[in-house]
């Protein structure tokens, strides 16, 4: 295991005074909550997925901002891919014809799923989220949107309203209960109950419901869901906010399942980590308001058209047979890898759920992932504990990952695992 410390960086920027400023000008209470949890991260150097706290330690990222690093940090193409497009291009006028527009909507109806058409922009994933759900609205008539318990699709108007309470009630945007219908996830039951009104403008769904420690949906349950929603004239959203760009295995995860969503939103990885850029690809049904009233929706940042040629990057990036490959050689070999961790954690490290190189490791204690996540901070890895479900660590891989990596990663994850369990035990 090497070591983890950036000397040429450490030192460079007074620590305290970020910290002191952040308290007094930024966010007081995620700032003190790090502290708290014993992560006393300042981001300064990154490169690759590696992240280097601005005294010089250096962090091995497999939280990955929740799938935005992707490729990783600074992806050389995409970097290169954003200075070229500021030769020419700026954010654009998101009124007119865009070639660089142009070229992303087309990129993207290419890439997924036959029966989506068209691509509204927009500058994040919320927003994005946003869009899909008016969508859905205006294609049906209808107002009724329904989620999953404990599911969580951005903190924008529409969005934080479908999601968990804990991100809706402080801002009073819980929504009516009678428009804004949660059922629990894998059961096809209450999904059947919930969508046999008729009264239903869709069904939102993370595909792999991240926030909530990436629950495996059980064999046939989302494709029963789309069926569903065909009986009762109701859209099927697929979230693939975190879930798509090749993290399954696949470009998107939808696909895996058999399903054929109305809609498709995609945003966080879309854009390298570059630029931020989100996008709903929609079919002509849900996309009909295009053609009634193009100035219906509207978005300044959405689409900008320097962030559509780092997308477009990121696009071809992801497709690349190399990067199929490596996902697939990831999926296994790091699979294997925890496993023998596992083995050796007498019970602690209790499970995996895995799809591709999106992994939800559980731990035999409610909240035993914020205890693994910072023993792993202390050994140099950065991953977070599932918000919705602190017994379990969000585990993202990078797509372009290589075994010398994975294997210092997991060297240290066997320690960070083992130094976590001594701490709970310790209680």
């Amino acid at each position: 295991m090497t070591q983890n410390i950036d000397s040429d960086f450490a030192l460079a920027v007074d620590k305290k005074k970020v910290l002191d400023t952040c308290m007094n000008y930024w966010n007081p209470g995620k700032t003190a909550d790090w502290q708290e949890m014993g992560v006393n991260l300042v981001i300064g150097r990154r490169e690759g997925y590696y992240l280097y706290d601005i005294t010089g330690k250096r962090l091995i990222d497999v939280h990955l901002n929740g799938g935005t690093y992707n490729l990783g940090h600074r992806h050389p193409e995409v970097v290169k891919a954003l200075i070229d497009a500021t030769e020419t291009f700026d954010i654009g006028n998101h009124h007119f014809p865009s070639i660089a527009r142009a070229e992303l909507a087309k990129a993207l109806n290419a890439c997924t799923p036959d029966n989506l058409k068209y691509s509204i922009f927009a500058s994040g994933g919320g927003e994005a989220i946003d869009i899909a759900l008016k969508c859905a609205r205006h294609a049906t008539k209808r107002k009724k949107i329904i989620s999953l318990v404990r599911c969580y699709h951005g903190h924008t108007g529409l969005a934080v309203s479908t999601g968990d309470g804990r991100f809706s009630k402080r801002f009073l945007c819980d929504g009516d209960p009678e428009t804004f219908v949660q059922v629990p996830f894998n059961d096809i039951k209450a999904m059947e109950e919930a969508l046999a009104p008729g009264d239903a403008a869709c069904v939102i769904i993370e595909t792999i419901p991240a926030t909530y420690g990436f629950p495996m949906p059980k064999e046939g349950y989302l494709k029963a869901i789309k069926e569903l929603c065909e009986q009762h004239g109701t859209m099927y959203i697929a979230d693939e906010v975190q879930t798509g760009l090749m993290r399954t295995g696949t470009l998107w995860g939808i696909t895996q399942y058999g399903v054929n969503p109305d809609i498709l939103v995609t945003a966080k990885g879309l854009s390298g980590g570059i630029y931020p850029i989100g996008a709903v690809v929609v079919s002509e049904e849900a996309g009909k308001w295009l053609k009634e009233d193009g100035f219906a929706h509207m978005s300044t940042f959405g689409g900008a058209e320097i962030g559509c040629k780092v997308a477009l990057k990121v696009l071809e990036i992801s497709q690349r047979k190399e990067t199929v490959d490596n996902v697939a050689f990831l999926s296994t070999y790091v699979r294997q890898g925890l496993e023998n961790i596992m083995d050796q954690s007498d019970g602690f490290f209790k499970g995996i759920r895995q799809r591709g190189v999106i992994f939800g490791l559980e731990f035999d204690h409610p909240e035993g992932a914020k205890f693994v996540m910072r023993s792993l901070y202390e050994n140099g890895v950065w991953a977070i504990f599932s918000t919705l479900d602190p017994q379990v660590l969000q585990f993202k891989i990078g797509l372009l990952c290589d075994k010398a990596l994975i294997d210092d990663l997991l060297e240290r994850v066997a320690i960070g695992v083992a130094q976590a369990k001594d701490a709970v035990d310790a209680l």
